[in-house]
């Protein structure tokens, strides 16, 4: 296929996926991947972010959990840029949101709790689309998603298929997919287990795991406590518009096994 810009707007290099060494090195001696700083948000006269602080590290798996409507998916929502918020600070690889929104979009792959598409496209040209909004070239795209459709079980033909045609679970490999595609720094994660089957579900597994040894960034928030104590190295339980609790695994790899009690002692202690 003739070496082009999938948008007619050439980037500057060809990145192969999950490839730390084409990091630029300004991006190199980033500490943080995401910063949230003094984040205020409120639906009328209910305030939901009451000064939220977050400090992602490169490289690692962030778990974000709490009960539900307590913040979770406005958080994220601020990060991606699909919500304003009142006040307050979110960098990502430091580069502010509000100041600088393409370039922040461009670090980050997203994918919403709920598969998002467009129907009457085949997979293969849904994901040529989304590869277009970030100007990719076609030798990068080719590279990725030959990567990913061997990654997610997903043969051409499946692809060539109209989304509309497809199971749930295709669904969300396509949307898993699309995320990927134009090889984000960041990946944001809202609930992503939700209608997964088992065997989308151990190749979200790897596939974070993956990302996250290659020196990349995963953000997630899910209410299945048995995955984030499996894959996340930090998780932060958020109560009351705030972190209540930050656990470092790393640091105290027993408490992996505790999280669902931490978690309920939390909440229960409130009541």
């Amino acid at each position: 296929m003739e070496e082009k810009n999938l948008n007619e707007n050439k980037i500057n290099q060809e990145e192969t996926i999950f490839d730390i060494n084409e990091e630029l090195p300004e991006v190199k001696q980033i500490e943080y991947a995401i910063q949230i700083k003094d984040l205020y948000k409120s639906y009328g006269k209910k305030d939901v972010l009451k000064g939220l602080n977050v400090n992602v590290k490169k490289g690692e798996v962030y778990g974000f959990i709490g009960k539900n409507g307590i913040g979770k998916s406005t958080t994220i929502d601020c990060i991606v840029g699909l919500k304003d918020y009142d006040s307050g600070e979110i960098l990502i690889l430091d580069t502010d949101n509000k100041k600088d929104p393409l370039k922040a979009k461009n670090l980050i792959g997203y994918v919403p709790s709920e598969p998002v598409t467009y129907e009457m496209m085949s997979g293969n040209e849904y994901l040529q689309f989304v590869a277009s909004s970030y100007g990719m070239i076609q030798s990068s795209f080719n590279n990725n998603y030959n990567f990913l459709i061997k990654k997610f079980g997903m043969s051409p033909k499946d692809m060539d298929r109209k989304i509309r045609e497809y199971s749930h679970g295709m669904k969300q490999k396509v949307c898993l997919m699309a995320s990927l595609i134009h090889n984000p720094k960041v990946w944001i994660l809202d609930e992503p287990t939700v209608g997964l089957d088992i065997m989308v579900y151990e190749v979200l597994l790897r596939m974070i795991k993956e990302f996250a040894v290659h020196g990349r960034t995963v953000f997630i928030t899910s209410h299945n406590i048995e995955l984030v104590s499996k894959v996340c190295d930090r998780v932060a339980i958020i109560n009351d518009g705030k972190i209540e609790t930050l656990l470092d695994f790393k640091k105290e790899p027993l408490k992996r096994r505790d999280l669902s009690k931490i978690f309920f002692k939390i909440y229960r202690e409130e009541e």
